[in-house]
């Protein structure tokens, strides 16, 4: 699912974008695909969770598979 969290920097509003199940975002529009986005917030930019995953998504997958399995020390 999509997560948008805002937060203050340099006076400046900004929306992080991102797929909280690890899933790269397409910005709607201009169809550019990100890990995750920043942007000022009176830009007004949307996004789509795409099907691709991000490759520190698969990453981390792996490691907890590790831990729970053992393989991890």
């Amino acid at each position: 699912m999509i997560q948008t969290e805002t937060y203050e920097k340099n006076g400046r509003t900004l929306a992080r974008t991102y797929s909280d199940a690890g899933y790269r975002i397409r910005q709607d529009g201009t169809g550019a695909v990100y890990d995750e986005a920043v942007d000022p917030v009176e830009m007004g930019r949307t996004y789509t969770e795409t099907d691709e995953q991000r490759p520190d998504a698969e990453l981390a997958a792996q490691e907890a598979l590790d831990i729970i399995t053992g393989v991890a020390q």
